[in-house]
Formats: C-alpha cells, structure tokens, sequence
C-alpha cells in the first residue's frame, strides 16, 4: 500500500485528506492511501519517516514549509528559489522537494487580472507567502509584503492607509487569519479603500468567504478564495509522486 499524507501542525481540518480519499475511490485506486500527519515540532519529522516505512509522498503545510528544507536531499529550482516547500517526494529513502503552490496560485490568479493590477500588497512573510511573491515577480507585477513587523520591502499594517490601499489593486492574503475556526479574524486594513478595480485573493478556503472577501467584497472588490488552487496544487503534487 503506497502512503501519501500531510504534515503540518495543527491540522484540526484538511482539504487534502478529503481531495485524495474521494480521488483514490473516484478513480478505483485500490493501492494508495492519504492521512493526515500532525507534528507538534519539526523534529518530530524523521521519527515519523521511521515509523510510516510505505510513505511514498508528503505535502507540507503551515507552519513547515520552511522548516522541512534541511531534510530535503534534492529540491526543485523552485524551492531553491523561494525557500519554502509544500510537497515531498520520497523514493528509495531520498527526499525531493517541491513546491506545487506557484503553479496553483498562478493559474488560478491570471484569468482575473486585468490591466490596471500592476501592484500587490502580499498580507504575510511566511512560505505561502513567498510562493505567491515568485509568481508575481514572474509576472512583472509590483508587490510589498505586509507584516506586523516592519522590514525590507515589508510595511507594517498601521502603514496602509486609504491612499496606499488606493494605488495598490491586488491584495493577497497568505496569512491564516479568518481560517476555520477562527471565521471572525480578519487582516487590518482599511477596507473602505477597496473599490470595483481591486482584486482581493484570500489562499485561505474553509470558510468559503472569509472576513476578509466579505470586506472588499462589499466594496465592490473583485474576490477570490483558494480552493481553485489548492485543487491545481494537490492534482501536481499527484504527478509528481507518480514521475
């Protein structure tokens, strides 16, 4: 039985363990199985390899992404790049890192811009987060992080004004504010900044809508959840596991 699964910490909800469990029986996968993995430390990871001898892949989620690379033997130009990882490859003992989140959010992204999106705001500094930076720099598109914590190319909340919030029409949330099973958090902004030329991209899915999208939404912003992208991302993690 090959073994696939997620680690990440908690992981009192997954879309991943329900995404690949109705694809194993969607499409007669009799000899492939998908659970959930919660470590409490990255130090709890090789123990886990021990233990599980049939893991054949593994995707990584908050707050590991980062942590997992001194455990990888190879990684992708990617992960190299960005520094962050959210899918493991594990073939005859040797661990490959990817990272499937540029290609999700990416697709996902490109159809809804338009024109006038030539800078984001990236809300967060974490893997997520660098992902989504990758992708825009890919794309010509200007972006500042935003952070509690000030930095190069990092502004802190209380720093977004009406103004900026005016001049920047693509904001991201990679933060996991407004998650389940706290629906009411959401990022500190001023949201009466927001109008019809912005497009407001939450990577969080579950709720459907946060805070967040319920906000900008209401300004007249253009919305989006993850979900497309977490489906992109799983069904490459998939084809990379398979190769």
């Amino acid at each position: 039985m090959r073994q696939f699964g997620l680690i990440g910490y908690p992981l009192s909800h997954s879309f991943s363990k329900n995404y690949f469990t109705k694809k194993f029986s969607e499409e007669n996968i009799h000899d492939c199985s998908y659970e959930l993995y919660p470590i409490a430390s990255i130090g709890d990871f090789l123990p886990l390899l021990a233990r599980q001898k049939d893991l054949a892949g593994l995707n990584v989620t908050i707050p590991y992404k980062e942590e997992v690379l001194p455990f990888l033997h190879q990684q992708s130009d990617a992960v190299r790049e960005i520094r962050a990882c959210n899918c493991i490859r594990i073939q005859n003992g040797i661990l490959t890192g990817f990272n499937t989140d540029v290609l999700g959010f990416e697709q996902s992204l490109v159809p809804l811009l338009q024109p006038n999106h030539k800078k984001a705001l990236v809300l967060g500094t974490g893997g997520a987060a660098k992902a989504v930076a990758w992708v825009l720099k890919k794309l010509n598109i200007e972006f500042k992080y935003v952070s509690r914590r000030a930095g190069e190319n990092i502004l802190t909340y209380d720093q977004i004004d009406n103004e900026m919030i005016g001049d920047f029409r693509l904001i991201i949330n990679t933060t996991p504010l407004g998650m389940q099973p706290n629906t009411q958090q959401k990022p500190s902004l001023p949201y009466e900044g927001l109008g019809s030329g912005h497009l407001c991209y939450d990577l969080v899915y579950n709720p459907e809508k946060t805070v967040f999208l319920q906000e900008s939404e209401k300004q007249g912003a253009a919305i989006k959840n993850g979900l497309e992208m977490l489906v992109i991302q799983a069904e490459e993690s998939w084809k990379i596991w398979n190769s």
